[in-house]
This record gives structure tokens, sequence and C-alpha cells, in this order.
């Protein structure tokens, strides 16, 4: 006998009814690598959510599908599925934004439609019976679900999550993490025993209505209430999709510590994803441990071994103190910087190398270089901690911690006023708030693409024939107030060549540039709420002309330390120490 399988994605599914006539159930997967069939089949600017549900349409094993018009985007997808035709079995149910008695009704009605539509499909009768026996088991199973004393979790709000992200989450906390969007969060009441198929779809309209509201209902009063508590919140968007922005907006005023996570439903940026999800569960104090304690720890790092075998405990912390030198290494995208410190906190030697092809060998080849500078051996090291995006690919590291908490140590080891950190990275652009201690209060990132990154200004460099050094150099020495009115890399490109056609001085150009990172920066930490003790990292802190400009858009004064760049390898040698 062939087995159904309704596949689903939305919490107001009538998942049940399915049961009703012993059909299992499936969520289709909100997160795929590619979208080569949606891309052919869709609009190109169709939000990567209805792309994913188009992709995971077309497996092989999808068969039936019932769809949900609670997003916009679900009837566009139905209008493609149902012209292509394939599927054996396609539905869209009218989900009503309210939850009044004639909300009720209306609903009662189509989850009416649905099921004789269903039944014709299947051509078995329904079983009101054992629809109920399947909700009223599901909720004895959450009744019997008791919380353990002291324990916590991590709350995942906002829009989709999905079987991809929550494992990716739980791969970065120590904390068990639960779905909290809008299409994992299904806990219909029960209801009691019905005397007719009539009575139960009259009785299990309301009880799929009366879930925690999702963003698009009328009334959302009670969604605060997700995350009880819980020691966090990491709240997903779709990108393009502004429903559950506008939530998050009101969620940043939760007391509760709230990490803000974008997707587009692709398996795109992964790494800049996990270092802010690596950096939350440092902030939180709930990393995922590895053997041993070591938490986040590279499994291939050949050094040190017999001392990882010993733990993190306090005879771990004197090995360390009695031996001679630790390492810092920052592993990123453009540069290693290294930094060996001694037990009294004194930086003896450091060292920057360009990155390279290969994360692991600029990182050996740093090391080297900054062994070489500090006189001593590789055995003199006896701790090393790897940070920044090569963190856990170097092979290197003791341990890995993330270049937001390293930077924020650093940060106050160099500066100890310091409460804002902007680092203007290869890939990416931080704000860090700190308190007095130096420990992470909140952090935002701008990860999206290169626009008002360091790579963004290598590209321009690039385009205007000049170094790094000479772009640095001359930027201070503009007459014209140029606007660079585009950040995208590509057309901020095309804008710079127009402009060098039209021979606009060179030092004007970079102002020109530098003013409108320095613009994009600004926004970014007047999201997060900077407060004063501001202080800049990384190599973009090197260029005078974008600090200037940067003061000027923040209206404060920005402090830029002569070990600006290395302030990322001071954190994790700092760490290597114990602190």
């Amino acid at each position: 006998m062939k087995t159904h399988c309704l596949w689903y994605m939305c919490k107001y599914s009538p998942l049940e009814i399915a049961a009703g006539f012993g059909a299992e159930s499936e969520r289709l997967e909100a997160v795929l690598d590619t979208f080569d069939t949606a891309d052919a089949l869709a609009h190109p600017n169709i939000c990567g959510y209805g792309k994913a549900l188009l992709e995971a349409c077309s497996n092989e094993a999808v068969r039936e599908v019932l769809l949900v018009n609670c997003c916009d985007v679900a009837r566009r997808i139905y209008d493609i599925l149902k012209k292509r035709g394939d599927l054996d079995f396609l539905w869209i149910l009218d989900l009503p934004h309210q939850r009044t008695r004639a909300a009720e009704w209306m609903f009662e009605r189509d989850l009416n439609r649905f099921l004789e539509a269903y039944e014709s499909y299947l051509g078995v009768p329904f079983d009101y019976m054992r629809a109920w026996e399947k909700l009223s088991r599901q909720n004895q199973e959450k009744a019997d679900i008791k919380p353990e004393s002291g324990h916590t979790y991590i709350s995942l709000q906002g829009a989709h999550g999905g079987p991809q992200i929550m494992r990716m989450l739980a791969s970065h906390f120590s904390v068990p993490v639960r779905d909290d969007t809008c299409s994992g969060n299904r806990k219909p009441d029960g209801i009691r025993e019905p005397a007719d198929r009539e009575e139960f779809l009259h009785l299990y309209a309301r009880s799929l209505l009366q879930q925690t509201p999702c963003m698009r209902m009328k009334d959302v009063s009670e969604r605060p209430e997700l995350g009880a508590g819980a020691a966090g919140i990491i709240y997903h968007t779709m990108k393009f999709c502004d429903y559950y922005g506008f939530e998050y907006a009101e969620r940043k005023d939760n007391r509760l510590p709230l990490l803000k996570i974008e997707t587009d439903a692709g398996g795109q940026s992964r790494g800049q994803l996990a270092t802010r999800l690596d950096a939350f569960a440092e902030q939180l104090h709930l990393q995922r441990a590895g053997k041993n304690g070591h938490f986040l720890r590279n499994e291939n790092t050949r050094e040190n071994t017999a001392r990882k075998d010993a733990g993190t405990g306090p005879e771990e912390k004197e090995l360390i103190m009695d031996g001679k030198y630790v390492a810092g290494i920052d592993s990123g995208s453009t540069s290693t910087d290294v930094v060996i410190m001694n037990r009294d906190r004194e930086i003896v030697a450091w060292s920057i190398l360009r990155t390279g092809a290969g994360a692991a060998s600029g990182a050996e080849r740093a090391l080297a270089k900054a062994i070489e500078n500090a006189g001593c051996t590789r055995e003199d090291i006896v701790s090393v901690i790897a940070t920044g995006y090569g963190r856990t690919a170097i092979g290197l590291g003791d341990e890995a911690v993330t270049e937001i908490t390293c930077h924020a140590k650093g940060a106050h080891y160099l500066r100890p006023e310091t409460r804002t950190i902007i680092d203007i990275g290869g890939q990416d652009s931080k704000v860090i708030r700190i308190d007095a201690e130096g420990n992470v209060t909140n952090f935002t990132m701008n990860d999206k693409c290169a626009a008002g990154t360091g790579r963004f200004l290598e590209m321009m460099a690039r385009t205007l024939e000049l170094s790094m050094e000479e772009m640095e150099q001359l930027g201070s020495e503009w007459k014209r107030d140029i606007t660079i009115s585009n950040m995208c890399t590509v057309f901020a490109e095309s804008e710079v060549v127009s402009l060098i056609a039209l021979n606009t001085p060179a030092p004007d150009i970079i102002h020109g540039l530098n003013k409108a990172v320095a613009k994009k920066t600004a926004a970014l930490a007047k999201r997060l709420g900077g407060e004063e003790g501001y202080m800049m990292t990384g190599g973009v802190a090197r260029n005078a002309g974008l600090v200037a400009e940067l003061e000027k858009s923040l209206g404060v004064s920005i402090f830029v330390s002569e070990h600006a760049q290395l302030c990322g390898a001071i954190g994790a040698a700092l760490i290597a120490l114990g602190e």
C-alpha cells in the first residue's frame, strides 16, 4: 500500500487532517544550496524563501503539497506549480488574518474544502477520530515535557527556521535551540472529543487559529511571550521581507541578549554567519564545548596535544604562566597578524603578512616570522589562540575564538576607556560595544556584501592603479568634495572609471570613497547605539582620511592605536594567557 506524505510550509497547516487519512506530513526544507530550478521558473526578484519552496517542490519525493497564503510569495509559488502541473496533489489554504468568530467560520469552511479535495484525491474516507487522536497525543506529549531545573535555551524567532538552520545553530551553542519561528512554533491546542466530523472541523479551526500568532495576524499581542526563560534570542529575518523586520525593531528594547541574522534561504555567507553565532555564544558564555572543555577547537591542531588533554583548569593556567610566551594569531582574509606576549602581558614581538592563497600557510609564515622577531623557538610558545575567519582552518591554535571577542579584549588592553570599537575588515565591518572590563555587551556586522569593507577599498585602489599605502596618503590631499553615490563594488567601480575619464584628480576621488565608506560605517554604529570612547581597529584604521570622515559623520573623536591592526591578535594572546 502506498504511503502518502503531505508536504507543508506553515504552522497553520492542518496536519491532523492528513493524519485522519493515514498520511504522513513533512515540512518543506527552507535552506538550499542552489536555486537553479527556481531561477528558471520564477521572476529573478522573487524572495529567497519562495525560491527555496520551488526548489523543494521540484524534489522527486515531493508529490503532495499544501501551501498557506500566510505569506504573499505562497500565492505566486502556487500559481507557478499549478501551471507546471507535475504534482499529484496541490492545494493552497486561505488563512484569515484575524481570530474572531467570523474568521474561525471562514477558516473552518476552507479546511473542509481542503479535506474534501484531499479525500477525493486519495479515494479513502476521512477518519475524524484518528485526526482527533493525533492532536490529543501531540498535546499530551507537550504536557509530559517538564523543564529541567536551571535549564535554559536559545530561542530562534522571526521568519522560517528549518532543519538546516536549526542544525547550524545547535552546533554553536551548549544549550538547546528552540524553533520559535513562524513555521516552527506549531502548537495547536487540544480539543474535546468531537461527536462527528462537522464538530471536529469546527473545534479544530479554532485550535489552529489560537496558536501564538505569526506576524501576518492582526493581533500579535501574544508574541512578546515567546522566549520566556531563554538565555538569548536569535532573530531570523528573510531578505526583502519586512514583516519580521518590524518586530525585530521592537525586540531591540528587550532585556534579553538579542542577535539578528538575515538569510535568503540559500547557503551563502556561512563563514560570516558562523562568526556572528560564535561571538553571540561567547557573549552568553554558552559556546559549544569540544572535548576536554576547549571551545570551538580545531581538531587538526598538531602542537600541545598533551597540554590539551590536561583540560583548562587551574593547573593548565599555572603551566601557561610558568612558560615563556603565548601567541595570538589573527587569520584574516587580507592579512595574517601574529602577536607574541610574555607572562607579564607585554608584547615582545609581532608580525603582519599577507594571508595569500591559503590561510594555513599564511599563518605558518606569520607565526614563524613573529618567533624570529622574538628571538625564541616554537617550543617556547606554550599556548596559541587563533581568531579571524581562518581560525578553524589554520590548524595552529589550541582554541579558536571569534575576532569580535578578541578585538574587545585587545581594544581594552590598548585603551581601557574604550566602549565602542569600529573594525573595518577585509570581508565585513563590525561595531562592538564593550563594558569597563572589556566584555562584549553588543555587536553588529555588515556582512551582506563587500560594500564599505577593506576589500571594497582595495578594489577601488586597483581601479585607480594605486597601492593601499598611496591611496591612504593621497586621500588627505583632496581639494574638491566628490560624492560617490554607489556603495555596490561593481557600480562604484564604474563611477570611479567615469570620474577618471573626466580627469578628476585621484585625491578627490579617494576622498569621495572615504566619505562613502565612513557614512555607511557610521550608520552601522548609530544602529547599534555607539557609546563615547570610540576606537578604530584593523588595517583600515591607518587611513587617516577615512577616520576623519568617520569622526565627522559620528560627531565624536576616534582613538587609533599604533597597534590598531594587531588588536585581534593581541586579544587572542590575552586569552592564551587565561584572561
